[in-house]
């Protein structure tokens, strides 16, 4: 089967909703190029950093690639894809240069050409992620194991947001826990709660592709006893109070569902926010304090922002 790959290049803002759009239009995995990674310091590295080769970065921006099928359908794709990125304005994203090139691929390599991207990460005191065709030996007893395979996940879950997320609920959720995930994409948070000992966790998302994705890598983890998938649109129709709620997704979504997500926090629960761009970052703690939550803590990470907030008990 012949392949094409659409290439974008764009900002490090835009690169999870741009990933989406790919996602939404049948990309199966997406490959991430910002040179950021050549040159940033890393003071807490929880894993063997690998040779990163800079002929495979783009001197200005970030590349955002991804594989579509060869098909009658492609011209449409590829111009949907890029009125959706351009679309991505009208929420205040900055997309960059927009440069969008498109080559073709043979399937034999698209099937390796990504995974020398994709290396087993420890992201946190106790979680690693792991590609599913690398062996991997925990270092710990205690060392709690996910695993991705990112071609039919949203990213490899080792973004700055992520990262954030997973570190934050590691702090927060206890034994017994009852988690909501909100955009679940490959569905991590809500495996990486399930392995904390969370009761029952309800993921949602309202991308049928994100839907399927997280439903595989549930499955995968062997936690589809504790974690449910369902397509919702935020947190609609929703009624029952959660421990924990967390939401990985833009600045902009988590400003639509604030009062929603304080209504579903029981007293003295926790809403774990990432997603949130630097210049965002007043605004959406403006709007969790505006709701009710008190702000326990600001993570930031690169150029990404993670809010901890608390639903006071009285």
């Amino acid at each position: 089967m012949k392949w094409s790959e659409i290439s974008i290049l764009t900002t490090n803002e835009a690169i999870e909703p741009v990933s989406n759009i790919l996602h939404e239009s049948g990309a199966s995995g997406v490959v991430i190029e910002d040179p950021m990674e050549l040159i940033k310091e890393r003071e807490d590295v929880f894993g063997e950093i690998y040779q990163l080769d800079p002929e495979d970065y783009p001197n200005e921006g970030v590349l955002v690639k991804a594989y579509l099928p060869v098909n009658s359908f492609l011209g449409e794709t590829v111009e949907e894809i890029k009125q959706g990125i351009t679309n991505l304005v009208t929420y205040d994203i900055d997309i960059g240069e927009n440069k969008v090139e498109i080559s073709e691929v043979n399937e034999e390599e698209w099937a390796t050409a990504w995974k020398k991207y994709y290396h087993p990460v420890k992201i946190s005191d106790k979680v690693t992620i792991v590609p599913t065709w690398e062996e991997y030996t925990p270092v710990n007893s205690d060392e709690l194991i996910i695993e991705l395979d990112p071609g039919m996940a949203f990213g490899t879950g080792t973004h700055p947001t992520t990262v954030m997320c997973i570190q934050a609920l590691e702090r927060t959720v206890k034994e017994n826990d009852f988690v909501l995930d909100v955009g679940t994409g490959s569905g991590v948070l809500s495996i990486a709660s399930a392995l904390m000992k969370a009761e029952r966790v309800n993921a949602y998302d309202l991308d049928e592709v994100a839907v399927r994705s997280a439903r595989l890598n549930v499955k995968l983890n062997k936690v589809q006893n504790i974690v449910t998938v369902d397509q919702n649109n935020l947190l609609e129709g929703i009624t029952e109070e959660a421990d924990v709620i967390v939401a990985n997704i833009l600045a902009e979504i988590i400003l639509r569902f604030t009062e929603d997500a304080y209504r579903l926090t029981k007293p003295g629960g926790t809403f774990i926010t990432s997603g949130i761009i630097q210049p965002k970052k007043q605004q959406v703690r403006d709007a969790l304090e505006e709701a009710g939550f008190h702000v326990e803590e600001v993570m930031v990470m690169e150029d990404w922002v993670a809010i901890i907030a608390k639903r006071p008990v009285n």
